[in-house]
């Protein structure tokens, strides 16, 4: 994902960048401007506290929470998700020892890993940093993917795949091993993982109609495995911090919902 705000004007209020709860991992750059991580927990304020400033480069394990990031100016930056699992198999990195954690990249990535961000924060433009990571990940990623083809449609797809292929490698297939593994390569259990993947379609299901129209909350709610409407608010609370109209709402007319946005 790309975010380039010089040249824009934005009122202080709309320079908070909103992320959903997620299972992937990243690493970010920021080339140019100063963003600051909000202490989760506190409303989302001008004044509210601020973790401390961040790296340059930061690598960031899973999410099992909501994060709002604030953009003192105009920032230029760049995030690389990565699914946790891929991750792992390329570098060996451990996902759960990540889990909710942000911090340099010299802290967790291998040697090629940093050589490989470091020329892409020295590089020029948006193009040339793209082509750098895919022509370092495509060697990478070609000689250490698994037999099983990765399901990257949706989260739903990802760890319907996921779950075969941890229940058909290795040596033992009981269920507490499969979990194991699971575990291993993503940080989180498959229960979770599932969860995301029934939010997400819910919430594509919710973004698919018209604007002015209402969405048929308990429609969705039981076409995607909730037990009820409420399931689903929390659900989405959890994940977003909103509630599904709230988050429909605020994607529509929220500058800081600009990665939804992409997501959608």
């Amino acid at each position: 994902m790309l975010r380039d705000t010089r040249g824009v004007s934005l009122q202080p209020e709309h320079r908070f960048n909103y992320y959903p709860a997620t299972p992937l991992c990243s690493i970010s750059w920021w080339f140019s401007g100063r963003t600051e991580m909000l202490v989760p927990g506190h409303p989302v304020t001008l004044d509210c506290p601020r973790q401390p400033e961040l790296p340059q480069v930061a690598f960031a394990g899973p999410q099992t929470r909501p994060t709002v990031s604030w953009s003192a100016g105009p920032a230029h930056g760049m995030m690389l998700l990565l699914l946790p699992d891929a991750l792992h198999l390329l570098t060996g990195i451990e996902p759960r020892d990540w889990l909710n954690r942000m911090v340099d990249i010299s802290a967790v990535l291998p040697e090629p890993w940093l050589t490989m961000c470091s020329a892409v924060s020295s590089d020029t433009s948006d193009e040339a940093r793209l082509s750098r990571i895919e022509s370092f990940l495509d060697p990478l990623w070609s000689a250490a993917r698994p037999n099983l083809p990765f399901s990257m449609h949706r989260y739903g797809d990802w760890a319907q795949g996921l779950a075969l292929r941890a229940a058909t490698s290795r040596s033992g297939r009981s269920l507490r091993q499969i979990e194991r593994r699971i575990r291993q390569w993503t940080g989180q259990p498959l229960r979770e993982l599932r969860g995301f993947g029934r939010a997400e379609r819910a919430f594509f299901e919710a973004m698919a109609i018209e604007a002015g129209n209402r969405p048929a909350w308990p429609e969705i709610a039981a076409g995607e495995g909730y037990s009820d409407q409420s399931h689903l608010c929390r659900d989405s609370r959890r994940i977003t911090g909103f509630s599904p109209g709230q988050l429909r709402q605020r994607i529509a007319s929220d500058e800081g919902f600009w990665a939804y946005r992409i997501w959608q």
